[in-house]
């Protein structure tokens, strides 16, 4: 053998094991390089916003669906981010306020979780920028889960599990605020809605009834009296496929708001009473309706638009001057008008979302499983 030859490989060999010691000596593993393949149709399009800094991941996806549902992030160990958006209900609670740690209500209802991949702003006035900031609110809020990160880094980082699942999702077992809101975004980016009736409809997949077609047009239509054009005007704020616009609209419910909305975010006038325009997917499952839940039906919410819409300074331009009547004074939408509208609506339901088993519970698995 080559004496010069023979040396290099004993250099070769004394790296590797020098760079083995070193790793092992500050816990770092090989980079995460295990890409999880988010799927969505194409009319979704890809205007899509995941960081540079927090590619999605399965490991980091998994660890973040077992943090979505950890209750010791919160200070009574009783509150997890699925306590106000629950799966069966499209990532919503059910009620006009959430509660939090000690059971005072929130400022705004429990927005649901559908479709996130697209959405850059996020609450109800859009003051969060990205999911990692949002996940970084109810977090520190003392009501919602007590401020209580710094000291659950503390406690999962001495549990077996999770300091596992962070080397695995991040390359090191050390926790950290940052990582958790990062796996949480993660997860949340994964909840993708597209397989309701309207999504098979669209593929060719189902037929709808004669009232879910006639209350679709309804719905994507802008109504032109003098034309016999009728319409609801609803696709003017929700007439994408994902069924939202990256809009704030002041939507007429009150002519002096009590909640000022976007504007407490901004401090512009011209954005008092104005609320982000939410998805419409899954609309069956989401009651009660609006930031504040005051409405509990949707046939509540067809009756505002139609007839009880309430002019301000702010009021949405999308919802001014429109009738189905020559001048008239309301959308003037007939009874069966409205209920051929609610129809379309329902065929938003996406059971597939709700009952998917990898947007569920894992901490359920494991206790079954123990």
């Amino acid at each position: 053998m080559n004496i010069e030859s023979h040396y290099r490989k004993i250099i070769l060999l004394f790296v590797l094991v020098a760079a083995g010691i070193f790793m092992a000596a500050i816990d770092i593993k090989p980079l995460y390089v295990d890409p999880y393949k988010l799927e969505y149709p194409d009319y979704f399009g890809n205007r899509i916003s995941i960081p540079e800094d927090n590619p999605t991941t399965k490991q980091g996806v998994y660890l973040g669906r077992m943090l979505f549902y950890e209750t010791k992030l919160s200070s009574s160990k009783t509150i997890s981010c699925a306590s106000c958006h629950q799966q069966k209900l499209a990532f919503t609670d059910g009620k006009a306020f959430s509660s939090g740690i000690d059971n005072m209500p929130t400022k705004r209802s429990s927005m649901s979780l559908a479709n996130l991949l697209w959405v850059r702003n996020f609450f109800w006035d859009g003051r969060a920028k990205g999911l990692e900031e949002q996940a970084k609110f109810p977090l520190n809020d003392p009501h919602e889960m007590g401020n209580y990160v710094n000291k659950a880094v503390k406690e999962l980082q001495k549990t077996k599990e999770y300091p596992i699942l962070f080397r695995e999702a991040f390359g090191s077992a050390e926790i950290t605020g940052d990582k958790i809101t990062k796996a949480i975004a993660q997860f949340e980016r994964t909840l993708i809605s597209a397989d309701s009736r309207y999504d098979k409809y669209l593929r060719n997949e189902y037929k709808p009834s004669e009232q879910e077609l006639k209350g679709m047009e309804l719905f994507m239509n802008s109504p032109i009296p003098e034309k016999n054009i009728r319409g609801a005007n609803c696709a003017q704020c929700h007439g994408t496929p994902k069924m939202y616009m990256e809009l704030f609209h002041n939507n007429g419910l009150d002519e002096e708001p009590k909640d000022i909305g976007r504007e407490e975010f901004t401090g512009a006038a011209n954005d008092k009473g104005r609320f982000r325009v939410a998805t419409l997917r899954n609309i069956a499952l989401t009651a009660p309706y609006m930031h504040d839940g005051r409405f509990k039906t949707l046939e509540e919410v067809l009756d505002h638009y139609n007839e009880h819409i309430i002019a301000s300074k702010t009021l949405s331009i999308s919802l001014r001057n429109n009738s189905n009547n020559i001048n008239g004074k309301n959308l003037g939408l007939t009874t069966d008008e409205k209920s051929n509208i609610i129809s379309f609506l329902k065929m938003l339901t996406d059971s597939t979302f709700i009952s998917n088993p990898k947007f569920s519970d894992p901490h359920l698995k494991h206790a079954i499983n123990n």
